[in-house]
């Protein structure tokens, strides 16, 4: 069963979610945080869909929040009864000039006294810390994937980027780097120059190659394949290269000097996984924030532009 509200109030919607569970004999306990997603109708489902995904292994109070500011002025809430969500999920869609005051209707739903996560499934603001949703947040996740540039978002939110603040391109790296890093344990010789090879205007591709230039003191080239995703990362040593190389959607070829070519699995991670991952981790990600920093190094051109709202960590 779903409860809907049509033009409601978020103080009638806390009396709904109240009286939902005084009927039921709980009072909603047992949830880590509150987990608000801020998308739009041709968004929904995915984001709806990758949430509770998330919520199986992080119980929260989901609130997926539908902006239409193009519609009449109000709110309409559902509060969703049959799920198999461990929490509770509440859809509300705020339209007209509602869009422009969310604080105002998400405070009173947030769950007291525990951490606020939003997330951004597609389009983001550039600053995350003084949007009016991110502002009610202890993390704030975005996707640049998500956006129509993806790896100028990237860059252009690495100046705005404050502690909290993550991105799952970032966390599509996860698997890469934690191959290279395996594989220099081993070789342990210098690395002389590196290459990172991945589809056009790849996100994760120029994170990656940010890393592995800060880790490793050599400038790190981009190349450009037919994709998908990241293809294949080659470290050259005197010793010879190191590579990992995408075979398939679900493998990669691992070659290190000295030894038999290895196969491990790499696959591509679906969203519901990334989020997952993130959701994992309250704190702030330091080394994404030097990998930023990297970023905008590189990109230094549009600092001066920018100086006023200094990249933190």
């Amino acid at each position: 069963m779903t409860i809907e509200m049509k033009n409601t109030t978020a103080s009638k919607v806390t009396s709904a979610l109240l009286a939902h569970h005084h009927e039921l004999g709980n009072a909603g306990s047992g949830m880590v945080h509150t987990f608000i997603v801020a998308t739009d109708r041709d968004d929904y489902w995915e984001a709806y869909n990758a949430a509770l995904a998330a919520n199986r292994e992080h119980p929260s109070r989901i609130l997926i929040v539908i902006r239409d500011p193009g519609a009449p002025d109000g709110l309409d809430a559902e509060i969703h009864t049959e799920t198999e969500a461990r929490g509770d999920v509440i859809v509300l869609t705020m339209r007209g000039r509602t869009v422009e005051h969310p604080g105002s209707v998400l405070r009173p739903l947030l769950v007291p006294d525990l951490p606020v996560v939003v997330w951004w499934p597609n389009e983001a603001p550039e600053d995350l810390l003084t949007d009016r949703i991110g502002k009610l947040a202890n993390r704030r996740i975005t996707d640049a994937l998500g956006a129509v540039n993806p790896t100028q978002a990237i860059i252009d939110r690495a100046y705005y980027h404050s502690a909290g603040d993550t991105d799952l391109a970032w966390t599509r790296t996860t698997t890469w780097r934690a191959l290279l890093a395996a594989a220099l344990d081993q070789v342990r010789r210098p690395v002389t120059a590196a290459t990172v090879e991945a589809a056009t205007d790849n996100a994760p591709a120029s994170l990656l190659a940010a890393w592995l230039g800060l880790r490793l003191g050599v400038d790190v080239k981009v190349v450009q394949t037919a994709g998908p995703g990241i293809t294949a990362a080659r470290l050259q040593t005197p010793a010879g290269v190191v590579e990992i190389v995408r075979t398939d959607l679900e493998e990669t070829v691992y070659r290190m000097p000295g030894q038999p070519e290895r196969k491990v699995a790499l696959r591509r991670r679906n969203v519901d996984e990334l989020i997952t991952e993130e959701l994992r981790r309250m704190d702030d990600d330091v080394v994404l924030a030097d990998v930023l920093a990297e970023l905008v190094r590189q990109n230094g051109q549009c600092a001066l532009e920018l100086s006023a709202h200094p990249l933190t960590s």
